[in-house]
């Protein structure tokens, strides 16, 4: 008896979104890991006549200019297929937006996999990149994630259920990290370096994509008392319920709007030139600590989520935030002067909370709006977003570009600036909320005696 009812579990777990979970992030850290030492060797020989670079310098030049133009590519393509799919998702297609996202992923990681074994030009990524936009991309894929997980559970366990998936995410991006280097660096005497790790790359995006269209079940579970409001973090016990307002606080719905473009701008921009800066002098990593490199940020995202749950026991959304962003800022201003490898891990342990703030300010940004307009805010907010890196990927690649003779870490030290400035516009709202409960208490008091 006891064997059935293992197999009637394990297969109850295979039909929910977490296997997809694991198997697309394991894939994912391995695509990551490949193609930047791809790049890295493709650039090798690229030069600049015109500009005087060294060696060196024309290689990351080179480099810098291809993960700008992909970025750019994968960053704005999917804002309009991801819209789509959000509406075919709400109308019933709930498999669309992870089913479709999914074969993107399996076309560019195969893409990547044939200009390692056919040697065919890198410019080939720029169309898989494409296409991997056109599909949805993560913009889908993950909302489509999050919104099946949250379906398949009730009001009181959803958060515990939200919190899962992401731990899951985090997880399986550190062990794949961790083994991304090794698998790199496994040769085939025809093919060479990366074609084992992209092979099983693109098998697990193809087992994924299986998964959901064969495996995948849409459970929704019907609440007996639904939600009102669409908060996303439980509030500290030393805060008053907020419950979602009739209007708009459009004062601090802008603040928060400035706050989250100037944090992503910073975290995105250093995120764009650190994955080429440690493959120079001093670094000059191999694949292997590359993949051990990618497993600290990955480390991260699981720190920053035991630090929500063990700082809102004390602290409020705003400490939550300047915690987080505090953490970021010295992180990332160490980083400008990382001449060795444990030097960087130094101050990656810096940024031990740096993925606390955004998803704070959304729930923030979700109790300023009343409960009908909280998805269009949020959305808005999203393409606020990708709309800034338009501005901050080409800016930090040529700032960077224009300081590798004479610092190349004076881009991290700018990234750290702007964050700075990022915890003005909370400090505003920090300001202002004790100011605004005490006017409405007053109100309340004045209702009372009339």
């Amino acid at each position: 008896m006891a064997m059935p009812a293992l197999c009637q579990t394990a297969f109850t777990v295979l039909r929910q979104i977490e296997p997809i979970l694991v198997l697309e992030q394991l894939g994912s850290t391995f695509f990551d890991t490949a193609l930047q030492m791809v790049v890295r060797d493709r650039s090798v020989n690229a030069t600049y006549p015109d500009a005087h670079l060294s060696r060196e310098d024309s290689q990351q030049k080179a480099m810098t200019n291809f993960f700008m133009t992909y970025n750019l590519i994968i960053g704005l393509t999917p804002i309009l297929p991801a819209m789509l799919l959000a509406r075919l998702g709400d109308r019933g297609w709930r498999r669309a937006p992870i089913v479709v996202p999914l074969s993107g992923y399996l076309l560019s990681r195969l893409a990547l996999l044939l200009v390692v074994i056919f040697r065919l030009p890198l410019e080939v990524m720029f169309g898989a990149a494409s296409l991997f936009g056109l599909s949805g991309g993560f913009c889908a894929y993950w909302p489509g994630v999050m919104t099946l997980a949250s379906l398949g559970s009730t009001a009181t366990d959803r958060s515990k259920v939200m919190m899962r998936v992401e731990v899951l995410y985090g997880a399986a991006g550190l062990v794949g990290s961790l083994v991304s280097g090794h698998l790199f660096l496994l040769y085939s005497s025809s093919l060479g370096h990366g074609t084992i790790l992209l092979s099983v790359s693109t098998l697990l995006h193809l087992l994924c994509l299986m998964h959901s269209i064969f495996l995948l079940q849409v459970k929704e579970v019907s609440d007996p008392e639904p939600e009102d409001n669409c908060h996303l973090l439980p509030h500290a016990p030393s805060e008053v319920p907020v419950q979602a307002p009739a209007g708009r606080n459009m004062v601090n719905v802008a603040l928060l709007f400035l706050a989250a473009m100037l944090y992503v701008s910073a975290v995105g921009g250093a995120m764009e030139i650190l994955g080429v800066f440690v493959l120079k002098e001093p670094l000059n990593w191999s694949a292997t600590q590359v993949g051990y490199g990618n497993a600290a940020g990955c480390m991260i995202f699981l720190t920053s989520f035991l630090g929500v749950m063990v700082f809102r026991r004390c602290v409020g959304d705003m400490s939550l935030i300047l915690i987080g962003m505090l953490s970021f800022a010295s992180g990332i201003y160490f980083m400008s002067f990382v001449t060795s490898t444990y030097m960087f891990y130094l101050a990656r342990s810096l940024n031990l909370f740096a993925l606390i703030p955004m998803p704070t300010i959304r729930s923030l940004l979700s109790q300023q709006v009343p409960a009908s307009s909280c998805g269009t805010t949020l959305t808005s907010l999203q393409l606020a977003l990708k709309f800034a890196s338009l501005a901050y990927i080409p800016a930090f690649t040529k700032i960077y570009q224009r300081t590798l003779d004479w610092f190349p870490g004076f881009v991290f030290t700018l990234s750290s600036i702007i964050t700075v400035l990022a915890m003005i516009p909370i400090g505003i709202i920090g300001c202002r909320s004790p100011q605004r409960r005490q006017y409405e208490r007053i109100l309340g008091d004045r209702t009372d005696i009339s």
